[in-house]
Parts: C-alpha cells; structure tokens; sequence
C-alpha cells in the first residue's frame, strides 16, 4: 500500500504533524544549552532526496541537527533508543531503528522509500559515537545515495562532546557545518560503492578539520 502523498518524505506510520512539531521543538530547545553557530545552511537543499551524512561524537548531535535543517529529516537511530517513551515517539516522528552488527535490510528499505519520496535520510557512517574525527564509514550511505539518486550532504558538529577529564561546561559553544553537495555515487559494483564510502569519509574528514580551523581562529 502507497503512503499518502503528504507523508511521501516519511516512513510509513508517521505522523506529519508531530514530525513538524517535534522539528519545531527543535529549533529552539537547545539553545539554552549550547551557544549554537551554524556554518552554510543554505547548502542544504531545500526540496528532493539528499543523504545527510554526519560525524558522530555526542547523543546529543542527531536532536541537534534535526532541529536546524529547515525541512524534514528521517534519521537513522540505533535500536537501543528506542526503549520507554521514545519507543512510541520516534516512530511516530519518521525516526527509524537500525540494529548496529547485524543485517537488518527493513530500516534502510524504509529509508530508501523516504528518498524516492523526495525527503531527506540522516546516516551517521561511524555507526556508533566517538571522537568526532570520522575515522571510518560504513556502506549504508553511500547505498542509499546510489539505489535513490540522492546527493549527499555532508555535515559535521563540533563542541557537543564534553572532553574527557573536563567538568561539565556552561553553555558550550557548538559549531554545526554545511558542506557542499556530493552528486549521487555512480556505478553498480561493490568496488564502486566502496569508493564513494571513501569519498563520503573524505568529505567529512576534510569538513571536521576545516571547522576546527574555523573554531581555533573565533
């Protein structure tokens, strides 16, 4: 059965009035938090599929990002979020679970409809969260991009994440690039999915050095 067309930019089973709303929530809820700066918005694309690839150093960096995009945004969520409350809100929101270490083909098959639908899929490559630095990237990204078309955006946050040692700070500056958009990955093989995996890699390295060039000099 086809999503109705209003939800074509969200799964199967969400709400578009409280995707919108929870958006909305997001706009403003961290900002006593963090002293947020965001670098290039107007690279996001306002309208058709995009692959929205990001570092991942803090819990905090998906709610951050899906309130400042400007448009909807289906994210890709670990399944152990998805416990209490949330189980029942993140789904009811567009969110999807995905089972780190074993193949689930259910998420990303979802993932895809929202791109053909014209929305917008959040993936963080590394998987789990660490230093930020984008040391390593899996496939599902660069898959996505491929099979729908999607160009890839690559974005990246710094000063989420609270150093190890330090106490905790008041009111952090954070810092959220934009980069430019990446075309679709071309090609069929495995060889070639790879190499985009790297390039998407590449991007986000290159994006985590030139903000902390960017933070190091204001």
């Amino acid at each position: 059965m086809t999503a109705p067309a209003e939800l074509a930019d969200l799964p199967p089973g969400a709400s578009q009035r409280l995707h919108d709303l929870a958006r909305w929530v997001g706009t403003w809820c961290f900002r006593p938090v963090y002293r947020v700066r965001v670098h290039h918005l107007d690279r996001v694309p306002p309208t058709g599929p995009v692959v929205l690839v990001a570092n991942h150093s803090a819990l905090v960096d998906g709610p951050l990002l899906y309130g400042l995009l400007g448009r909807r945004a289906v994210f890709l969520v670990k399944q152990e979020m998805f416990t209490g409350p949330l189980a029942w809100a993140l789904p009811r929101i567009g969110q999807l679970a995905v089972r780190r270490g074993e193949p689930d083909r259910r998420p990303l098959m979802a993932a895809l409809g929202v791109l053909r639908g014209g929305g917008l899929v959040g993936v963080f490559p590394e998987g789990t969260r660490g230093s930020g630095d984008v040391a390593a990237a899996q496939h599902g990204a660069a898959w996505l991009a491929r099979a729908s078309g999607a160009v890839v955006l690559p974005v990246v946050c710094r000063g989420t994440r609270r150093p190890d040692g330090v106490r905790r700070r008041f009111r952090p500056r954070v810092d959220v690039l934009v980069g430019e958009p990446l075309p679709a990955p071309a090609g069929k093989g495995r060889a070639e999915l790879t190499a985009a995996t790297e390039t998407i890699r590449a991007a986000l390295a290159g994006l985590v050095v030139e903000l902390d060039d960017v933070r190091s000099r204001t």
